[in-house]
């Protein structure tokens, strides 16, 4: 398994905008990628004017997350939440239990 982690960092007025629109892919991801088998996301406190939301994503192999990367969904995801976010970390992982 290929395991995703995003933290992004989310400008504190567009926290429930933003919330809808992850909480959107999330659905989109697990619901038209076959290959995409978890997609969690948790939300933090905030601080400095920031909120934390951390994504944990599950896909087949490396082929099904870029597969993912090329969606429809997840264009627009990108396209629409841009402004919002102040920061965001992405790591990627090779699942080994």
């Amino acid at each position: 398994m290929y395991t995703v982690t995003v933290t992004f960092f989310i400008h504190a007025q567009h926290q429930a905008e933003f919330k809808k629109l992850v909480l959107k892919q999330a659905n989109d991801s697990l619901e038209k990628e076959a290959d995409c088998h978890v997609f969690d996301v948790s939300i933090g406190v905030e601080e400095n004017g920031v909120v934390p939301f951390f994504l944990y994503e599950l896909y087949t192999d490396k082929a099904s997350f870029d597969l993912h990367l090329e969606t429809a969904h997840f264009a627009n995801f990108n396209e629409v939440s841009g402004q919002m976010v102040a920061d965001k970390q992405v790591q990627l992982w090779d699942k080994i239990s």
